[in-house]
């Protein structure tokens, strides 16, 4: 079992967490149970989070800054923290997606991560294994923080109608997923198309890729392979990625259009739209 004192703060996000937590519950004079009765939770958990074996959430950080007075400090924390729970070579994306003005991207295989309900991130994450699937998945709900923001990224989303098809996690979580996309159907930031299979070949059949623009920084590329990510602002790379998409996005069905074949994907292979919690299509 770790121990709390020989936490260094500096090593980590998580550790610099469990170690301020400890700081401020002793400083308020509250035992690991006690806090835990106040913020309903258990004074094991409040142990597992102090030693690092568990990773905080954001309704958890939420709950401890309301019951210590900390002023936001464990809400802020928390970002930092999930971040770090991402793969290693996922991180420096991450960053540059968080700062980013403006996000294009064409998605092969499965739903674009910001987009995922929680269910279908789950099922996703877990075909690779991981040790932490819950620490992964909730680091990809963080992520879904930026869509709200006030000042959100314009996010341009490109799905390939397999993607749709698919049955990742079973047809009720589909149908979920399905329904969570529709709601971005009208949204002034968020833009999702489908890419129909009658399209046949296009500009991107060498898989899927993400376009990143900022108010300051270079324009960015992103792809992956099978076990790491790559970034480049090579300007010919960009000029390559730009004119793809371009050629994507024109191939592809409206936004209207695209509503209505998830809606018919959705009626055939996972379920009749009586059996849903329906959202309007604009």
């Amino acid at each position: 079992m770790a121990n709390i004192q020989t936490l260094d703060p500096s090593a980590s996000p998580l550790d610099y967490y469990g170690w301020e937590l400890r700081r401020q519950r002793e400083a308020h004079g509250l035992k690991q149970g006690q806090l835990g009765e106040i913020i309903f939770c258990t004074g094991s958990l409040i142990c597992q989070i102090e030693t690092t074996r568990k990773v905080p959430t954001r309704d958890f950080s939420e709950r401890v800054d309301a019951a210590l007075g900390t002023d936001g400090l464990f809400s802020r924390l928390i970002g930092l923290v999930l971040r770090s729970q991402l793969p290693t070579w996922f991180q420096p994306y991450a960053e540059m997606e968080a700062k980013a003005t403006y996000i294009s991207t064409y998605q092969a295989q499965v739903v674009y991560g910001l987009l995922q309900s929680e269910e279908y991130a789950r099922a996703v994450l877990a075909t690779g294994m991981p040790d932490d699937l819950e620490s992964l998945v909730t680091a990809r709900m963080e992520r879904q923080r930026i869509l709200e923001r006030e000042q959100p990224p314009l996010a341009w989303v490109v799905l390939d109608e397999a993607v749709l098809h698919r049955p990742i996690g079973g047809p009720d979580v589909m149908r979920r997923q399905l329904t969570h996309l529709l709601k971005f159907t009208g949204n002034r930031w968020v833009h999702v198309q489908v890419l129909p299979n009658k399209v046949g070949g296009h500009s991107s059949l060498a898989g899927s890729f993400n376009f990143l623009r900022f108010e300051d920084d270079p324009d960015v590329v992103y792809t992956e392979d099978l076990i790491s990510g790559h970034m480049t602002a090579n300007p010919e790379t960009l000029r390559e990625a730009s004119l793809r998409y371009a050629r994507l996005q024109a191939a592809a069905l409206s936004a209207e259009d695209s509503a209505e074949l998830i809606i018919h994907v959705m009626e055939e292979r996972y379920g009749h739209r009586s059996q849903l919690e329906e959202q309007p299509v604009a």
